[in-house]
């Protein structure tokens, strides 16, 4: 982000919001894509996190760490999304859903595993989501969810191995 869309946005300038929510809004819904599945929930998060960077961008006084700043305010909205559907939970039993169709071959393969992760228990996916695809460390992930870091660490394990599964399967479906 320039300074200078920073300093608009700090002033409530509506173009300069503009532009912040264009450079930054289809990198924000991947992230909320990727702990709430459906795309009315992620739009909602994405407009309330919208709302907060916004509303408290006076506060952030250093503009060069805007965007860990911004995306820890995303990651919160949906871990906040996640609690107010239903209590957390984490249960390593729970089994994914059947394999989705392969991706067409001019799909990226990254974008064929981030698909996966929709296949797995929302516990499961939240974890690995903050460890694997935000780095949050077991110790944080822990404190955020009131859950205990051998869970966290045992979460993760689940979910490569489930991932690792997925992947073949999809592998030898194509």
């Amino acid at each position: 982000m320039e300074y200078e869309i920073y300093i608009r946005c700090r002033n409530k300038d509506r173009n300069a919001q503009r532009k912040l929510y264009e450079e930054y809004a289809g990198r924000f819904f991947a992230t909320c894509k990727r702990y709430l599945k459906n795309d009315e929930d992620a739009e909602e998060v994405l407009a309330d996190s919208f709302y907060i960077i916004f509303t408290k961008l006076e506060q952030l006084k250093d503009f060069q760490v805007f965007d860990a700043w911004a995306k820890k305010i995303v990651v919160n909205q949906c871990l906040q999304k996640l609690r107010k559907k239903q209590p957390f939970s984490i249960s390593i039993e729970e089994n994914f859903v059947d394999l989705p169709d392969p991706e067409p071959e001019n799909a990226g393969e990254e974008k064929g595993i981030l698909s996966l992760l929709n296949f797995l228990p929302e516990g499961c996916r939240t974890i690995f989501n903050l460890f694997a695809m935000e780095g949050y460390p077991h110790k944080e992930i822990a404190q955020m969810l009131s859950i205990s870091e051998g869970t966290s660490k045992s979460q993760v394990n689940f979910a490569r191995k489930k991932l690792q599964e997925l992947v073949k399967l999809q592998t030898i479906n194509s």
